[in-house]
């Protein structure tokens, strides 16, 4: 189990008062919980699975790299995407925010203080808190610039993310919900839907990043090196809605709260008699953490990253095609428990109560409710951020959280952040 509190509890400032022991809390829950290869999840070595909430630091395909002659380089780009095609590295140029940076950063914690060390643990920590922003039958990465093709999706992060997103737009557009504009990623999943015409809302989605720091030995073992995210990165992970094959990214149910009865639960169903009204349900779902240092995306939108496993030998090990270490994350969506989840352990084929929007597809047939589930990534960080907190929390192996950079700044939180979802329930969309 990592150990994710640290610190935190150091802060000094209002704000930071305010929002503490929910933000422990939800990080608390973020770090807890089995890892595994086997392509489910990110092992141990490489990021524990977690139960909620640029440039390579080798010379790879980011923007102002740090190189380090101990590494294989990986592909470099053209410098130019034509219409219709992937994307590799190297495509995309650096897009500063279009915004005063230095506005978004405040003293870590209201003190400047440095994040403490996540020793015993062997990678490096990055954490916020992402709300909800909107809900949308687009999906950008599997249907692009065809908006309204897909099941309804719950988006958060950047507030434009739509059916023509790209990563020119999502850089230069859009305000976000995880933290501030400085992470204009866009981060989706199916929407919660509660069998009455209504999108039940997540209070908070956590997300939680962490990879071992550059100079470890094992990134030498378990791939070629660690490296950052490539600028323009994207995938889908989780159920594979297309082609049906096993779920990645060891994706489960949780439940927290005063009468809750916390585990590792496969879907809606199992997870609903554990998870009384008025607990948190949470839907947990890691991300890729190798990837094969050439392409942005794949024809599946999944074959360009992999997750480590463990060999005949007892050795974890990204696949061969996929040398390249990655933060990867885990995400956490927790959803306020009502009388419309079914708690009853019993389903009788129907989507009553509340299911995933891909559980019941057109002309495909109903699945157990939350047993779909999957999640889309887009990157679109702020390069200099992304550089602070790769080479600070990760790199030096610090317990960052709350949007802590690991080098005395922090993300600063956006005006309107609440932990509830107000309205907790909305309209579907029509």
């Amino acid at each position: 189990m990592m150990t994710l509190l640290g610190a935190r509890a150091r802060s000094t400032s209002t704000r930071g008062a305010r929002m503490m022991p929910q933000l422990l809390l939800a990080l608390a829950l973020a770090g807890c919980g089995g890892g595994g290869g086997g392509g489910g999840s990110p092992s141990t070595a490489t990021g524990a699975a977690a139960t909620t909430p640029a440039a390579p630091v080798t010379v790879a395909p980011t923007p102002t790299p740090t190189p380090s002659p101990a590494a294989t380089t990986p592909a470099a780009g053209t410098g130019s995407v034509a219409p219709g095609s992937l994307p590799v590295a190297g495509d995309y140029p650096s897009i500063p925010s279009n915004f005063d940076v230095n506005a978004q950063l405040v003293a870590a914690w209201g003190t400047g203080a440095i994040a403490a060390s996540g020793k015993p643990d062997v990678v490096g920590a990055f954490r916020f808190i992402c709300t909800p922003s909107h809900e949308a039958k687009d999906d950008p990465i599997v249907f692009p610039g065809q908006p309204g093709r897909s099941h309804l999706h719950q988006f958060f992060g950047n507030t434009l993310a739509d059916g023509n997103s790209t990563y020119r737009s999502l850089r230069t557009s859009g305000e976000s919900t995880c933290n501030n504009a400085l992470n204009r990623s866009a981060y989706w999943m199916p929407a919660m839907l509660n069998g009455k015409g209504g999108v039940v809302r997540p209070d908070y989605v956590s997300i939680y990043y962490k990879r071992l720091p550059a100079d470890d030995p094992r990134c030498t073992t378990i791939g070629k090196a660690c490296v950052d995210l490539p600028r323009g990165l994207r995938f889908v992970f989780g159920y594979d809605m297309i082609n049906g094959t096993p779920p990645t990214g060891a994706g489960y149910y949780n439940c927290q709260g005063p009468t809750a009865e916390s585990g590792h639960y496969a879907d809606l169903i199992a997870a609903g008699t554990h998870c009384g009204v008025g607990n948190q349900l949470g839907a947990v779902i890691n991300a890729p953490n190798c990837w094969d240092g050439k392409n942005l995306d794949s024809a599946d939108h999944r074959s360009h990253v992999a997750y480590t496993s463990y060999g005949m030998d007892g050795q974890e090990r990204c696949p061969a095609d996929h040398p390249y270490i990655i933060p990867t994350f885990t995400m956490g969506a927790w959803y306020t428990v009502d009388a419309d989840l079914n708690r009853s352990g019993k389903w009788d084929g129907g989507t009553s109560g509340w299911h995933l929007a891909s559980d019941e597809m057109a002309g495909m047939p109903t699945m157990r409710p939350g047993s779909t589930f999957h999640a889309d990534w887009f990157g679109a960080w702020d390069d200099e951020v992304m550089r602070m907190w790769t080479d600070n929390c990760i790199n030096k192996l610090l317990n960052c959280s709350g949007g802590d950079l690991g080098n005395g700044k922090q993300l600063r939180m956006f005006d309107a952040f609440a932990w509830t979802s107000t309205p907790h329930v909305v309209p579907l969309p029509k």
